[in-house]
Parts: structure tokens; C-alpha cells; sequence
């Protein structure tokens, strides 16, 4: 495909080269930079993220809050996806919000600032996870949401989504925090093993918004079987899931996979639903 309107330091419009991980061996241990911890947790900033945005083409009835991967920006993953289709990500009906997350220090790229949603220690499935800079971003993003249903568009008329840690993102955002919303996309992501999301949804009794889930076969950065367990561990705690495979993708969007995903946010938030509800 013709080279990403991103910086070259990144590959796949995503994860940094330097960060590529193989999953933890034996022996080997998931470890927080020493003094990072706090300073990474308390960069997240209370103010309202940056947005680009694709308004619908008519009526807005719907909205889609789509969370870009690390060191991309809101109007990056937005170019990308253009490139990629030939158009902007646009419906009739639905409002596409691509939000920035602002810069913090990350600890795969040796506390460097970067733009992420939250710290981690690798990008493995094997480590804990980062909690504090997850919480305080799942705080700041209910912001986004907050103010879609303060513009008339209710909760199950929302679906949150993103690609690698913008899907992850989304995750815990939707399953811990707003298990009300319409349904959740992740491509090429993933959750750790022992996740905050999978111990939530473990108390959980109402009913989850749908996972839709995609992955390249050929991915080295996020390995396919993270995803595909991922969708494995979410389905056994009651959340209706699909996976698509896409055979020698690697890192990176595909134009079938965001073909797929437009079919399934029409479905998900169907123009006459909206129009019935009037």
C-alpha cells in the first residue's frame, strides 16, 4: 500500500519500531522504569481532548468515537483511513469523532513523550497493566461521550472503537465504564491476560455491548493469537464477539477490514431506529 501520511518513526501508523516485544519468557518480568509509575499516571490532563471530526452527511442521529494507536494523532488515524478508502469514514446519519490523546511519557520508548492513552511496561500480553493511566484516560474520554448525549444522541447510539491501543482503549472504556453503548470495534488489538476488563465483566449480570474484532494474520507487533484470545477470554464472560482474520496482514488498516466495519456500524446504529424513536 502507498507509505502512511505519518512520521517515518513509526511503523504502520501505530507502535514505534523500538517497541516490538515477543511475549514474555521465562524469567522474564514485565517491570515499571524505576519512578515512572506516578509521573506517567498524573500526565494525563482533565481537559478536553482535541477532536477531528466527520460530520454525517444528514441528520445526526448516531455517533462513532474512534481512538487512533499509539504516537498517531486523531487526524492522523483519520488521513490513514482516508488514504486507505479513497474517502473520509463518512455515513447518512452518524458522526465519526477521532480524538488525540495528549502526550505522556511512555515507557517502551524510554519515557519519551508520546501520544498514548495510557503507560505500559511492554507491549506484551503477559504484563499488568498500567491501571492508573488507564483510569484517568477513561475519565477524560467519558468527556467525549458526555458531550454526544448532551447534543440529543443517547448512549445506545454511541460505539466506541479504535485501532491497537485505541482499541484497547475502547475496551475498557465500553466494558468497565459504559456498558451501555451501542458496541465496541477493536483492530489489531488486544487486553492483557490478566486485564481489569475481564475482572469487571466477571461480576457483570446486564447485558454487553457487541465486540466486533478484526486482525492480520501476519501481524509481529500485536501478535494475532493476543487478539484472538482476547475475543475468546470477552465471549466466555458474555459479550457477543466476531473475529475476522485477514490473511498476510500485517500492522496496518485494510480497505475490506474498514468495509467490514462501516456494514457493521450501520447495523449496529441503523438510521431507522433513530427515526422510529422520534
Amino acid at each position: 500500500r502507498p507509505p502512511r501520511l505519518q512520521p517515518a518513526t513509526y511503523a504502520s501508523g501505530a507502535e514505534p519500531d523500538s517497541e516490538r516485544a515477543a511475549p514474555a519468557q521465562d524469567g522474564e518480568r514485565c517491570q515499571p522504569c524505576a519512578g515512572r509509575r506516578g509521573g506517567a499516571a498524573m500526565a494525563a490532563p482533565a481537559a478536553l481532548l482535541q477532536r477531528s471530526v466527520v460530520s454525517p452527511a444528514g441528520r445526526h442521529r448516531a455517533s462513532v468515537i474512534l481512538l487512533h494507536g499509539s504516537g498517531d494523532t486523531g487526524p492522523g488515524v483519520r488521513a490513514w483511513i482516508k488514504q486507505v478508502l479513497n474517502q473520509d469514514l463518512v455515513f447518512q446519519h452518524i458522526k465519526v469523532i477521532y480524538p488525540t490523546a495528549p502526550a505522556r511519557p511512555y515507557t517502551p520508548m524510554r519515557g519519551a513523550l508520546s501520544t498514548v492513552w495510557f503507560d505500559r511496561w511492554k507491549i506484551s500480553n503477559e504484563c499488568p497493566e498500567h491501571i492508573e493511566t488507564i483510569d484517568s484516560m477513561c475519565q477524560v474520554l467519558t468527556n467525549v461521550i458526555d458531550d454526544e448525549v448532551k447534543n440529543g444522541i443517547s448512549k445506545n447510539r454511541i460505539i466506541l472503537g479504535g485501532f491497537s491501543m485505541g482499541g484497547g482503549m475502547a475496551m475498557h472504556l465500553a466494558y468497565r465504564y459504559h456498558q451501555d453503548v451501542a458496541g465496541v470495534f477493536a483492530l489489531s488489538s488486544f487486553l492483557n491476560k490478566t486485564s481489569a476488563v475481564y475482572q469487571a465483566l466477571q461480576k457483570n449480570e446486564s447485558v454487553l455491548p457487541e465486540l466486533f474484532q478484526c486482525h492480520g494474520t501476519a501481524d509481529e507487533l500485536v501478535l494475532p493469537s493476543w487478539g484472538e484470545e482476547t475475543n475468546k477470554m470477552l465471549k466466555s464472560l458474555g459479550v457477543a464477539t466476531s473475529f475476522h482474520s485477514f490473511p498476510n496482514l500485517n500492522h496496518e488498516l485494510h480497505k475490506t477490514e474498514l468495509e467490514k466495519l462501516s456494514s457493521w456500524i450501520v447495523k449496529k446504529l441503523p438510521v431507522e431506529t433513530a427515526m422510529s424513536n422520534e
